[in-house]
């Protein structure tokens, strides 16, 4: 009746609207009242009269019944991709009196449920709270937002249903989903790169001649195998060598190119294949971080899942700095492997067969993903 009568839609949520038995009373009182005009009988206005009373209350109740429930929404639960999400939602009657047979409804978005979830409260003590609680199947990852539910009644008598909109807002968060990797090595083989800059760091630290950088003073704690002897004899106090430093880094910077454009499909396989990479660097104990054009430089599991969440193409650049150590590049643009920093790892989605042919596979090393395989097994192969 909703989708094809939006009048009494519209007069169920600002008013009442009939119900069938009301509308039959309504019907049954017009006629008695005609036939009382017509035969002047005082009994016949007596049964419309009592009629017409009836439906006053039946239209009146219903609203009463309502007007009083308080509608709390417990905070919902981040998921992952392919879970379920739990809502919860309290009905609280305050009053000293019964509240029977309501209805209640959430408007939930399209994306999550193709219609309204409902549920019939059939009692709510005096000063009790009714707990309802259902399961959305999240299948697609995204930070979902709604605002309204809504509570229906025909109590007492079922001659006039009411409808009433209630506020309660709600942010759902569904995490993409994170891929079982037993080895990467994309991974693996910049964690060994950088693990040999930082032996090269040790080497120079443990240095006893050359690779001299400039002279100080000695301060407590300094190493004796450092001050130089010539110049502390010169100057007549001890002076020991700064030497130079190759700085190596531990981090693995996963970067999702968000500002490009890509085709839907692909973009949802680099959100995944960036959290996948994500969380195999942290079980390797790297510490593992994710550059996006909107947010940065990021890291930390939950701020890292719901910047992921609710990341699209073609995002605004932010006044954030690309980063200039070798990171792992995700992207569908081929273009924009050539500015990488130098020891970066890129994973491509080419649109097609064509991009391949100018990806510079010599300079640098990285995958090329294909939609039709599985992505898990993908991102487990050799580089190129």
């Amino acid at each position: 009746m909703e989708k094809s009568y939006p009048f009494y839609q519209w007069l169920e949520t600002h008013w009442v609207t009939p119900a069938y038995a009301g509308g039959l009373l309504m019907v049954i009182a017009l006629c008695f009242f005609g036939a009382a005009t017509n035969t002047m009988a005082g009994w016949l206005y007596v049964l419309s009269g009592m009629i017409i009373a009836l439906l006053i209350l039946g239209a009146i109740l219903p609203w009463r019944s309502l007007r009083f429930l308080q509608i709390r929404r417990l905070p919902l639960v981040p998921v992952g991709a392919g879970d379920h999400l739990t809502v919860e939602i309290e009905v609280v009657n305050p009053r000293s009196v019964p509240i029977a047979l309501v209805e209640l409804g959430d408007y939930v978005p399209y994306v999550l449920h193709s219609s309204p979830p409902t549920t019939a409260i059939e009692w709510i003590p005096p000063h009790h709270t009714y707990l309802w609680t259902y399961y959305l199947p999240a299948t697609k990852r995204g930070i979902y937002r709604w605002q309204d539910l809504y509570v229906r009644s025909g109590s007492p008598l079922g001659l006039f249903w009411c409808r009433r909109a209630r506020q309660a807002s709600a942010k759902a968060i569904v995490y993409p989903q994170v891929l079982p990797l037993h080895q990467s090595p994309i991974i693996d083989t910049l964690s060994q790169e950088n693990n040999l800059r930082l032996q090269s760091d040790h080497h120079y630290q443990a240095a006893n001649e050359g690779l001299t950088k400039t002279l100080r003073p000695y301060r407590y704690g300094d190493a004796t195998r450092l001050i130089h002897w010539r110049s502390s004899a010169r100057f007549e106090e001890f002076k020991v060598r700064e030497l130079e430093v190759v700085t190596g880094s531990e981090d693995i910077i996963i970067g999702l190119d968000s500002q490009s454009a890509w085709e839907i499909e692909a973009f949802e396989q680099g959100v995944i294949a960036a959290a996948s990479l994500y969380f195999y660097a942290l079980r390797c104990q790297l510490n593992a971080k994710l550059w996006t054009a909107g947010t940065g430089i990021i890291q930390g599991n939950r701020v890292v899942l719901e910047t992921l969440a609710g990341i699209m193409p073609e995002e605004e650049l932010n006044a954030f700095p690309f980063p200039q150590s070798a990171l792992i590049w995700l992207t569908q643009n081929s273009t924009t492997l050539e500015t990488l920093p130098r020891g970066s790892r890129w994973v491509i989605f080419p649109h097609s067969q064509k991009d391949l042919s100018i990806i510079p596979t010599k300079k640098r090393q990285g995958l090329v993903l294909s939609p039709e395989e599985s992505l898990v097994s993908q991102l487990q192969q050799r580089l190129k």
